[in-house]
């Protein structure tokens, strides 16, 4: 049995059934766990894994800014300046091989992703419908993204 085809028929199966924000929480835990892990590989001089998970959470981040719809909230703006920031500093801290950056990108991110699991929460506790809500990019499957 080939459980790398039947992992990603469940990704693909997951994602393409998950509501728009079970979609951005999932992404959000992602990136989450794609700091950490990278954090622990260059605290454990393992910068080749640390280089991984931060590209990896460099093409989130990527997916996140080009699904913000800008216009769409008095906030869009300035949550589009802190992915622009995040991505400025994974890059960094992925040429530096610096724990302590990547560690503060991850306690900037752990908020965001904990407000946006309280918002999905409160949106499925009043089935308020999300349909202006896009993530992802025509074409691109989030599976490939490790959501799920």
């Amino acid at each position: 049995m080939n459980y790398s085809a039947v992992r990603t028929r469940y990704v693909d199966d997951t994602v393409a059934t998950a509501s728009p924000a079970k979609l951005l929480t999932m992404l959000y835990d992602r990136l989450v766990l794609d700091l950490q892990r990278a954090e622990a590989a260059q605290r454990g001089g393992d910068r080749a894994a640390a280089g991984v998970q931060l590209n990896h959470a460099q093409d989130i981040v990527g997916e996140l800014v080009s699904t913000l719809d800008v216009d769409a909230w008095d906030g869009a703006k300035q949550l589009m300046s802190v992915y622009t920031f995040l991505l400025t500093e994974l890059i960094s801290a992925n040429v530096a091989g610096d724990a302590e950056r990547t560690a503060a990108c991850r306690e900037l991110v752990e908020p965001l992703r904990d407000a946006w699991h309280q918002a999905a929460q409160e949106v499925s506790v009043t089935a308020t419908p999300l349909e202006n809500i896009t993530v992802g990019a025509p074409g691109r499957s989030l599976g490939e993204l490790g959501v799920g």
